[in-house]
Parts: C-alpha cells; structure tokens; sequence
C-alpha cells in the first residue's frame, strides 16, 4: 500500500472511529452569548489570560491586589458565561447575572483603591462599608462555587460558616467562643480566607497550566496524545479501554478536575468501549478511574502538587519525584483490569488498519516536547511559573512545524479565551476553599481534629491512618481534586504531622484520597460524569469505579509503611536505605498489585474459583506489605497458583458424556 492510500485509510478510519476529542466539550455548559456580547466576552478572556501571564512573567503586583484582581476578573466572566439556574436563558445572560457582575467589580475596586490600610484592619478594626463589602464578597465566591461546581462545596462552606457562630453552644471540643459578625466576614474576606492559599494557587499556578492546556489543544498537540495511545495499545485486546488508561494519564495531569477528564477524553474513548463489546457501566467506570489517576500524574498532577508545595514548604520538585512510583503502581493496576476484563470477555482491539499508522505516529514524537520541556525545566530548578510560560511557547513553536496545525493570530487568540475560561470553575472553588481554610484558623478546630488523631493513634497508628482516610474522602466528595485536597489539608494533614509522620507523606497520603473521593459512592463524580456518556446508571457505576479503582486505596498505605516508594533521599537516608530497595519495593509492590487485579477480577491465567479468589487476595497484601519475608512467601504463594493454573489449562478436556 501507498502513503498515500495509507493516508486515505487513515482518514477514513477517523471519519468511522471520530478518532478526535472534542475542544470544547468543557465548555459546553457556558452560555454561549452571540453577536457584539459574545465577541466582547471573548476579548476580555483573552485580555485576562494576556494579563496573568504578563503579571506572572514580566511585572509582578502585590500579591493581595493580584489576587484581588484574579477573583474579580474572572467571577465578571462567570457571572456572564455561567447560568444561575437550570432554566435560565443559554445565550443571554440575566439582569441578575448582570448585577452579580457589578458587585463584583465594586467589591474589587473598593478594596483595591484602599487596600494597604484594608490589610491591617480586616478582621481586627474594620469599619461599616468594609463589613458590608466582606458580606457581599462572601455571598459572590459562595454563588460562583454553586453556578460552577453544584451544591457540595456551598454546602460545606455554610456548615463552617454556621460553626463559627454556634461553637459557643455547641459541647465538647467543637466548643470555642464564637465570633462577631464584624470580625468575622472581614477576617474571611481577606489574606486569610478568600484570599488565601487556594486562591494564590489559583492565580499563580493554575491558571497558567490551564492556559498551557488550552495551547496544547489548539496546537493539536491534545489530539496528539490520543492518537498516539490508540496507534500504541488501540490494537491489543480490549484496546479503547488501554487507550482510555493511556490518554485520561497523559490528558488529565494537566487537566484541573477528574469531571473534566472525564468527559473529555470520555468522549472518543467510551463510546469505542462499547464497540468492542465492553458493558456501559464498566466503559464508564474505566475512563471515570484513569481520569481520577490524571490528577496524581506528574509532573502537573492536577494543580494540587503546586498547592501542597505551598501548604509544605517541599520544594515542587521533591513532590514531583515522589508521585512517579505511586502514579505508575495506579495505573498498572488500572491496565491489568481492564486487560483481564477483556480477557474474561474475549474482547478484541481496534483492527490495525483504522488506527493511526504507528510510523507516522512515532515520527511525530516531537509533539511530546512541550511536556519533556516543562518537566525538564521544573527538574532544573526553573520556578514553576516560568517553566509553564516556555511550556506554552514550546506549543506555540511545534504547532508550526505542521501546516495544518499552525497556531495564526485566530488560533492564539482562541487558546487564550479558552484558558481563561476554562480556569473560571477552580478559580471559584479555590476562592470557596479559603472560606473553608479561614474557619478552620480562625476556630482552631484543625487542632483539635489533630489532638483527636493523637488520641486514636495513642491506640492504633493504621486506625489513625484510616480515620484521616475517611475524613479526606468525605470532605474530597462532589469538589474538584484542587478544593478537596486543600479543605482536608487543613484539617487532617496538621494531626498527622502531629504524630511524627513526615509533612511530604502526611500531605501525599491526603492527596491521594482527596482524588480517589472523585470515584468513591455515593458522591463519585468523575463516575458520574462518565456515566452520562455511557448511558449507564450513576450510582452503580460509582460502585464499578470504587472496584476497578481498589488499588487506589491501598497505594496510600503502601508508601506510608514503605517510604522508599517516595523516591525522597533525605528518607531513604533516614532508613538506611538504598535505591536497591526502591526497586525491590516497587518490584514487590507491581506484583501485589497484579495479584489484587486478578483477585477482584476472579482472572489469574483463566478463571478462578473463590478459594483461589481469596488466596490472591491474601498474596496480593503480603505483596505490598513492608516485610521482606511476607514478600518472599507472597511470591512462592503466586508462583504455585500460576502453575495450577497452567495444569488446568494444559489438563485434556473431559470426555463428553456416553
């Protein structure tokens, strides 16, 4: 066959497979505002990206006022993009929409034009005009919060809110002496709450990832990706569901929230799932898992690395490198899921011949270079904010070594409208969080959740272990990765750290619940997200995720009794160890894993029966367990029911009856 023909073929096989994500699937919840209005939305997102990123790079302002600013600019957008209600008008927005957008900008403006004095009263001598503005500042980031992520997140701010009022009535140690109305909303409204952590990640970091997302889309790049795990894994068995693990790992490191992943790469992947003859519910629980795993992927790992890097101290780096081994183990355990499931089912792949030709694929590796850049950049100590910059001028400079990619002033143009538009829903969730973060300082409930963990680890360190677990999930559950990491930070993270853990594995060991709550019933909502493409019921789909995903739950536990998995040095020299035993860790652990894989699956080299079933399941813990003697009776165990069950695939089948 020709290139040529083999061109043809190819097209054809997208024009069939739709072998293409859709840009914009994100953003189709906004309104889509037409004539002047639209047009004049579009500019002013563009001017907002052009000003972080000048900000950022080029001419640094005061943090507060930059902050400020962030949340001010963008909420006007929201307001405007994104209904307040579910029966609101899709193409023009409300009077109400229009008010909101007003108060926004006074609030801002009214704080900035003052805000050198504001610093030192907020919170301790605030006048009239500044508790009314704090109010109206409050209720804006609380409604943001619901218009871009639902009721969740409100919810639980109005639940801290509420107990910083009612603690003086409320027994034992949720007691403190509560608060004025004055000195609360002001304190809360400021550099301790709105304006805090999550929302200087938020206009430092994230935004500029999220506009880098936006330039790797555009430049085709994005499409890159997805082409590349379906030219690599399309074919093998039950191909859709490796490419769906493959591209929600490549897709979602860079990509804010699960939801989001899911949807996007969800898009092309479920419905191929299917074709090949994986059940909706599995096609969905399968993509909602590989995107909650997007998020502990470095070297982005969903924006929350740059946030623990704040909340720590550690640099961004030392959290880059120590998600690597956690991220591989999560995902390995997704690939053989998805691998065994498709072997129970006899599932094929994608005929060779309609996907993209490997050759052409591998000659355009170069479309990796914009990711190879930022992590060799982040890895040579260039700040966080720079190396994102060249990120995205790294995008900008491949797209125009191929014609039909070549980012022109319309394309630049687009891919900075939609960075900022699409940095709107964390910009508003972060600003919630600090609400959040605000109450827990300010009640010093945080140290008493940290006394209560010393308490229970005084009678078991693993029930303290999973007592945070829990917390983390529950807290993490119906809010965006970013949110739920930074609330439940704040309020396990201290009391780990308490008991003698290391910051760098108290913060991981949230982190990764905090992402895993995205697949976790009843409130899954990457599963739910998923679902809604599939066509397959929410709930037991969030039940199909929480058991493709089981390994999730124990990787956490694996690096807390087995720290070398962090691949920290100053660790490892604490222990006395070696990178001979990180690779024996991780080659223990990789097996634990496959043994759990093939126990939930009933698949170890065929079908299992139950007694086998939970004999895997017992390997699998002694696997990743840290004993090496736990690890070597694991292995012998796993070895001798690979040979049983070679002998009974090997064994003559039974004479048929007389």
């Amino acid at each position: 066959m020709t290139n040529s023909e083999k061109g043809k073929g190819f097209e054809a096989a997208q024009e069939r497979l739709k072998l293409e994500i859709d840009e914009d699937i994100e953003l189709n919840a906004l309104r889509d505002p037409q004539n002047m209005l639209g047009k004049a939305i579009a500019l002013a997102a563009v001017l907002i990206s052009v000003f972080h990123i000048y900000s950022l790079v080029f001419y640094p302002i005061d943090p507060w006022v930059f902050r400020i600013l962030h949340v001010m600019t963008l909420s006007t957008l929201g307001f405007l993009l994104f209904p307040g209600w579910s029966s609101a008008c899709k193409q023009k927005p409300h009077v109400i929409d229009w008010l909101m957008v007003i108060a926004s900008i006074v609030v801002g403006v009214y704080i900035i034009q003052d805000y050198q004095a504001m610093m030192f009263r907020m919170g301790v001598m605030p006048t009239t005009l500044d508790f009314y503005m704090c109010i109206v500042g409050t209720f804006l980031v609380l409604d943001m919060a619901r218009r871009v992520s639902g009721w969740s997140l409100v919810i639980l701010c109005l639940v801290f809110i509420g107990y910083s009022f009612l603690g003086p009535f409320l027994p034992g140690m949720l007691y403190h002496r509560g608060y004025s109305m004055e000195r609360f909303f002001t304190y809360i409204y400021s550099l301790d709450g709105v304006f805090s952590v999550p929302t200087d990640i938020s206009s430092k970091y994230i935004i500029i990832f999220i506009i880098f997302s936006a330039f790797l889309t555009v430049s085709g790049v994005g499409k890159f990706f997805v082409e590349w795990a379906f030219s690599v894994s399309g074919h093998l068995r039950g191909g859709p569901a490796k490419v769906a693990v493959l591209a929600s790992a490549l897709m979602g490191t860079i990509n804010g929230t699960s939801a989001g992943n899911a949807v996007a790469t969800g898009s092309l992947t479920i419905p191929l799932m299917k074709k090949v003859g994986y059940n909706p519910r599995f096609a969905a629980a399968t993509e909602a898992v590989a995107s909650a795993g997007g998020q502990i992927m470095p070297p982005v790992m969903g924006a929350g690395v740059f946030i623990m890097a704040e909340m720590t101290g550690i640099k961004y780096t030392t959290i880059m490198m120590a998600g690597i081994l956690p991220a591989i183990l999560y995902f390995a355990s997704t690939y053989f899921m998805v691998d065994k499931e498709a072997s129970k089912l006899n599932l094929l792949g994608v005929p060779r011949h309609l996907l993209p030709p490997l050759g052409d694929v591998m000659r355009r590796m170069y479309m990796f270079l914009p990711i190879v850049i930022l992590f060799g950049m982040l890895m040579m100590g260039v700040s966080v904010i720079r190396s994102g910059f060249y990120a995205i001028i790294a995008a900008f400079l491949i797209s125009w070594v191929n014609k039909e990619n070549r980012m022109g002033f319309g394309k630049v143009y687009k891919a900075l409208e939609t960075g900022a538009k699409g940095s709107i829903q964390l910009m508003g969730v972060c600003a919630a969080a600090g609400i959040i973060m605000g109450v827990i300082a300010l009640t010093g409930i945080g140290l008493k959740f940290s006394s209560l963990l010393l308490g229970i680890a005084g009678t078991s360190e693993f029930l303290a272990m999973f007592f945070a677990m829990c917390i983390a999930i529950v807290l993490g559950m119906g809010m965006p990765t970013t949110a739920a990491y930074a609330v439940a930070a704040s309020v396990v993270a201290p009391g780990l750290i308490s008991m003698g853990i290391e910051p760098l594995i108290a913060h991981f060991f949230v982190f990764y619940f905090a992402c895993v709550s995205a697949i976790t019933p009843p409130v899954a909502l990457a599963s739910y997200a998923a679902s809604a493409i599939s066509g397959s019921d929410p709930m037991k789909t969030g039940y199909t995720s929480f058991r493709l995903g089981i390994a999730a739950y124990i990787v956490p536990f694996m690096f807390f009794y087995a720290p070398d998995l962090l691949l920290n040095g100053e660790l490892l020299d604490k222990m006395g160890h070696t990178y001979i035993d990180v690779i024996l860790r991780f080659a223990t652990a990789m097996l634990g894993i496959f043994a759990l894989s093939s126990a939930v699956q009933s698949w170890f080299f065929g079908h299992v029966v139950r007694w086998k079933q939970a004999v895997l399941f017992i390997t699998a813990f002694a696997l990743v367990s840290p004993d090496h003697m736990t690890d070597v009776i694991g292995l012998a165990v796993l070895i001798a029911l690979y040979f049983t069950q070679r002998k009974k695939k090997d064994a003559p089948p039974a004479p048929a009856p007389a």
